[in-house]
């Protein structure tokens, strides 16, 4: 009765022909300093050779620019009224862009005789400083284009360049390699202090408003506070970890949510431990402390990962940005610190990947890092879940899409749950496996258990109580609840890649590296069957939605569809050139959809085991594939750090087939009509234009069959477009090369040589390829002409020698006179004869 119902489904259904990629989420930001435009609409960050231009609102890439040598960028910086942007590369050349259409300005040679390491633009935009890993420090003056400074003296790379905001001063601030902070006086092109003080690299400068206060900070985990009057140290405020940016608060605006209590100069600190600071310079007091989901490092190690590398106010949007070391770019309301947007730069290897939330919302990937990301697909807003402490190895999803389970190398595993506000929260937390936990499942039915599998060989079955549920929806969870295996079953040798369980929660299936997969009934985690016929290990397992089948997928290449019933193998279908790694059915289980370990995903129909469509979207080992609810998207993420959204596309293309055959209905009518109604020359232009070159022979034909045909021949050929005339030479090489069309043919390379002159005629498209192709044929056609005018030349003498001219002539002449005619014949046209014979 299923196997009926789910044929009259398969009958109502259609089946998928392709997939079309609707959306890319690559990586974006690889390291190196971020640039928000004025306006706060843009952002640039660089990713190797490219430096992408985001759009804030979205976090979409609008475009990049691409370095013609295919050397790194090392430096860039865009100007304050938004208009130049300036990149240096590895190649010492420096690039003007206008980066709003990506067009490269002009190029000219750095002057520099090691790479840029820093640039900046002064308040006027007007001029440009680039500091050197040469130790020099070079001034542009963009307007007129030529390099007006050089100045020497500073000792290492020079990472930190900053004009002085009042233009009137003409001061350039820079700091290198000695931790020393430069003034130069660019009147006179000399240094004319040296702010000492730090005891490690310099990293940020910050200009009070009166234009006489400079903050400083450092990574020797000090801020200093500078009077540039006197030249000297006013305060050091010690902020207890190595700073990477110090921010001043703007004098106007509300931030006393921010601990702002009183009037005078407030600064924000981010750095090492990945926790924005507020400080009072006046006390050098810490005000405001942010607090972070992840555990602050208080121990003398400093934290890598949640360490800050950038941070910036961006006053048209209010916001602060921050820069993390993990290319996660995190955007905070500027007078409360709260979380606005959070994008990721980059994903590194992408383990997994599942849909999520009402509506398949969002998508929740696993990376090779102990964070989860939750992205928000319209907004590509991402959330990162912290609580495994090693890398996260796979993930599930139940079928109401709120609630989703992940599992790590740290042998555990968490269950998340998505509430109202779109926030995802740990909820459940469950111990038991003795080394990583590699595959998951969730039951299908109710959100009532969650199987496991291990590289210690074992399965567990975890239960989940009724109680935990009704708590996680009221958001009554504060801390996660611990989750209890019922069973555990030792299921194989290797370690087991993949488990899941059957639609009606009562099987699990489990793949291995043993090459077997086995089949357990839920309750107790009894043995019921196994599945042999593999050659190498299985990647994955799969279920039939409909279907009384288990798909599984092997590093031989292979697919293979099996009975529940008798554990024989249905149908195996080749096709991979490399390992199939995960495997999921499609439209409504008529149909599969694989993904290779050579990055190709390929589309199967079950009934015919015809490979229906091969996708070329990944670089690397496709290690996640899930469909959406709606069976019209697909994700994929694979091992080259990208996210790939597939949208089905079948419906869509069969709808412009339909469209296009009507168009063509539509035309040859119309052509027809144009031809009863000999109006050749509009027959002439449709017939090209639906690239018809036996058409066009027809309307040629018609035309010289008219009286005066080659008249109206040059006529009409002569009105044709130059496009359309290069498509008739193209048309008119197929029809010579057959006896039958040379005539038609000949007349248009009559026509067009006629009223063409030479020097026009080598301007078009093909031109030397087509004559190339005319040659031959035509000079075969004019010697079959030849031999024909012979043979018809023999003909007319026979005639005019055989005619009768009256019934006594023709009784009087003999048979003699008759021989020597036709001996007299042979001796002038030998060649003639065979011909006709021949013919």
């Amino acid at each position: 009765m299923k196997k009926a119902g789910s044929m009259a489904a398969a009958g109502a259904l259609r089946f998928k022909s392709n997939y079309a990629v609707s959306r890319r989420m690559e990586p974006f930001y690889t390291g190196g300093r971020v640039q928000v435009s004025r306006d706060g609409t843009a952002m640039l960050c660089p990713c190797g050779t490219r430096l992408n231009v985001m759009d804030v609102g979205t976090g979409a890439r609008l475009h990049s620019l691409e370095q013609d040598d295919q050397e790194d960028i090392t430096a860039f910086a865009l100007s304050p009224d938004d208009e130049i942007l300036v990149t240096g590369s590895r190649a010492l050349l420096l690039k003007q862009w206008n980066w709003r259409e990506s067009k490269c300005v002009r190029t000219w040679k750095a002057v520099h005789v090691a790479p840029v390491a820093s640039m900046a633009f002064d308040s006027t935009s007007t001029l440009l400083a680039s500091g050197g890993c040469d130790s020099t420090i070079k001034i542009w003056d963009m307007i007129k284009q030529y390099c007006t400074h050089n100045l020497k003296g500073s000792s290492g790379v020079v990472h930190l360049v900053e004009f002085h905001p009042d233009i009137s001063r003409l001061q350039l601030f820079s700091s290198s390699m000695d931790y020393k902070i430069r003034i130069w006086d660019l009147n006179t092109s000399k240094c004319i202090a040296a702010l000492d003080g730090h005891f490690s690299a310099v990293t940020s400068l910050a200009f009070a408003a009166d234009g006489n206060t400079l903050i400083s900070s450092g990574r020797d985990k000090i801020c200093m506070v500078w009077n540039l009057e006197t030249r000297e140290s006013k305060r050091t405020v010690p902020i207890y970890e190595s700073v990477e940016a110090a921010v001043l608060l703007p004098e106007k605006g509300d931030f006393s949510q921010l601990g702002v209590k009183k009037q005078g100069l407030h600064f924000l600190t981010a750095g090492s431990k990945g926790v924005l600071k507020i400080w009072e310079v006046a006390t050098a007091a810490c005000v405001y402390t942010q607090p972070v989901p992840f555990e602050p490092v208080e121990s003398k190690e400093e934290a890598s990962e949640h360490s800050l590398t950038q941070c910036m106010l961006v006053p048209e949007r209010n916001e602060i940005v921050t820069v993390s070391v993990e290319h996660n770019i995190v955007l905070y309301d500027a007078q409360t610190l709260q979380l606005r947007k959070q994008l990721a730069g980059y994903n590194d290897e992408v383990l997994d990947v599942k849909f999520l939330g009402p509506g398949d919302s969002h998508i929740v990937v696993a990376t090779n890092s102990p964070q989860l990301k939750v992205f928000e697909l319209a907004t590509s807003h991402c959330q990162i879940l912290y609580g495994h402490t090693e890398t996260v190895l796979a993930l599930d999803v139940f079928r109401k899409g709120l609630m989703f389970v992940s599992c790590s190398k740290d042998k555990s595993i968490r269950l998340w749950r998505m509430n109202k506000g779109r926030r995802v929260v740990c909820v459940a937390q469950g111990l038991g496996h003795a080394h990583g936990v590699g595959a998951v499942s969730c039951s299908r039915m109710k959100e009532s258990f969650v199987v496991t599998s291990s590289q210690d060989c074992t399965i567990k079955v975890w239960s989940i109580p009724e109680s935990l549920i009704s708590k996680a929806k009221a958001a009554l969870i504060s801390s996660p609840e611990a989750l209890h295996a019922q069973v555990t079953e030792r299921g194989h040798d290797k370690d087991i890649n993949s488990v899941a369980v059957s639609p009606n929660d009562k099987l699990i299936a489990t793949g291995s590296q043993d090459r077997l997969a086995k089949l357990w009934s839920c309750s107790d985690c009894s043995l019921l069957g196994v599945f042999t016929g593999h050659k190498r290990g299985i990647w994955c397992v799969q279920f039939s939605p409909v279907d009384q089948i288990l798909a599984t997928s092997s590093a031989d290449g292979t697919l293979k569809l099996w009975g529940l019933q008798d554990f024989s193998c249905l149908k195996t279908f080749e096709g991979h050139d490399a390992s199939v790694l995960k495997v999921i059915f499609v439209s409504r289980g008529t149909q599969l959809l694989s993904s290779g370990s050579d990055g190709l995903l390929k589309l199967w129909t079950i009934k015919t085991n015809e490979c229906v469509k091969t996708l070329d979207g990944h670089e690397d080992k496709i290690w996640g594939l899930h469909s959406n609810k709606q069976d019209d998207m697909v994700v994929t993420a694979s091992s080259d750090s990208s996210i790939t959204l597939w949208k089905d596309v079948t419906e869509i293309e069969q709808e412009e087939a339909q469209a296009k055959q009507e168009e063509q209905i539509m035309k040859e009518q119309e052509l027809s009509n144009l031809l009863h109604e000999k109006r050749y020359l509009k027959a002439l232009g449709l017939a090209i234009s639906l690239d018809r070159p036996h058409t066009v022979l027809t309307v040629v034909k018609a035309i010289l069959k008219e009286s005066d045909g080659r008249k109206h021949l040059e006529e009409n050929i002569a009105r044709l477009r130059k496009d359309q005339k290069e498509a008739v030479l193209a048309f008119l090489v197929t029809w010579n090369t057959n006896s039958r069309n040379c005539h038609e043919a000949q007349a248009v390379i009559e026509t067009l040589l006629k009223h063409e002159a030479p020097d026009s005629l080598l301007q078009y498209s093909g031109i030397k390829s087509a004559v190339e192709s005319l040659l031959p044929y035509t000079e075969r056609h004019f010697q079959r002409l030849s031999r024909l005018l012979q043979a018809s030349m023999f003909i007319d003498f026979m005639w005019q020698n055989m005619r009768l001219a009256d019934t006594s002539q023709q009784e009087d002449m003999s048979f003699s006179e008759a021989l020597a005619n036709s001996q007299i014949h042979d001796s002038q046209f030998p060649t003639t004869q065979i011909h006709l014979t021949i013919e």
